[in-house]
């Protein structure tokens, strides 16, 4: 007799949920489209009372409205911090590159066969896309998308790789790449791009009232454009400390998601405007000069650059590889 009454017990109101409606008690969420389900028959008698189905409702609707809750929780992005809104900075200014003298310097020429320093640079600049990208389960690395590339002492090497940097990123499908020259006691993008001087970075920050577009060129890339370093001014390193920079940098970020800032720095260990610096990006680029920078330096310089969070070396000046590696090699062969 119990065992009958227990067999003709009433299903309780989760399992006649979970068979109405497909609810699954594990997932604790619908496994059905709620909405899609005709409306239910009335039934004849006792068993029509819709006491239990008012219940059904208030379980199964707090499921239903927690589902996009978990979809509504955005991804950590720092390109979505950027304003579309606002319109992006047209440079006023247009240049050509100057690719024989690019070529005579071992750089990378733009529109010409793949190279041994062309593909160098390639596998340099995806580690740097990885890191504000988030690619695979790497972590995205907050304002990842600026770039400081520095050296210890002048004569390592930055600008080369600054610029060798600079035109690889810019034929990225995704990107678009502004090169600031912000070694302001010596600047140098200009000179081994080829292209006029004129209004820049010091210019910008020094009057607010100039417009921006008028310190920055087009170049004949589509996806590069240049920031010069501009006037020389006494209290750069202040300029650079200030509020201002940041505002600035935000201002040629505006309109275009897919911007890169890439900023050749001036020596760590020969000018104060390096540490600044650090702290206006989310990555950085020590450049190493083979057989010629030393370890003493180095330790020095990465010392001072305690601002940036994420600091990367690169080896430049190597005469061979110990694995025999040689880039570039391979384009130019005719067999596959």
């Amino acid at each position: 007799m119990n065992d009958q009454r227990k067999v003709k017990r009433p299903p309780s109101l989760l399992e006649r949920a979970a068979d109405m409606f497909g609810l699954d008690p594990a997932a604790n969420a619908p496994t059905i489209d709620l909405s899609s389900l005709p409306p239910e028959p009335e039934k004849k008698g006792k068993k029509a009372e819709p006491a239990a189905e008012t219940p059904q409702a208030e379980i199964l609707d707090p499921v239903i409205e927690a589902a996009p809750a978990v979809e509504a929780v955005p991804k950590a992005s720092p390109r979505k911090d950027v304003v579309k809104s606002a319109p992006a900075v047209v440079p006023t200014r247009q240049g050509t590159l100057d690719r024989a003298r690019l070529a005579a310097r071992g750089m990378i020429v733009p529109g010409t066969p793949v190279t041994g320093i062309s593909e160098e640079y390639r596998i340099v600049k995806r580690e740097l896309i990885r890191n504000f990208g988030g690619v695979g389960n790497r972590p995205i690395l907050p304002r990842g998308h600026r770039v400081l590339i520095a050296s210890a002492n002048p004569g390592e090497g930055k600008t080369f790789s600054a610029v060798n940097l600079a035109l690889s990123l810019a034929v990225e499908a995704d990107h678009d790449v502004l090169l600031i020259d912000a070694d302001i006691a010596k600047p140098s993008v200009l000179e081994a791009l080829g292209l006029e001087d004129g209004p820049g970075l010091m210019d910008a920050l020094a009057d607010p009232h100039l417009p921006l577009g008028d310190c920055l060129i087009q170049t004949d890339i589509p996806g590069l454009k240049v920031m010069p370093a501009g006037t020389g001014h006494m209290h750069d390193t202040e300029l650079l400390a200030s509020a201002r920079t940041e505002a600035l940098l935000a201002q040629l970020e505006q309109g275009v998601p897919g911007r890169i800032l890439i900023v050749d720095s001036p020596p760590i260990l020969a000018a104060s405007p390096a540490a600044v610096l650090a702290g206006h990006v989310g990555q950085m680029i020590m450049v190493v000069r083979a057989d010629q920078t030393l370890e003493s330096s180095l330790r020095d310089a990465i010392g001072l650059m305690g601002a940036c969070p994420h600091i990367q070396l690169l080896l430049n000046g190597v005469k061979f590889s110990p694995g025999g590696r040689r880039f570039g090699t391979y384009y130019g062969q005719g067999g596959a």
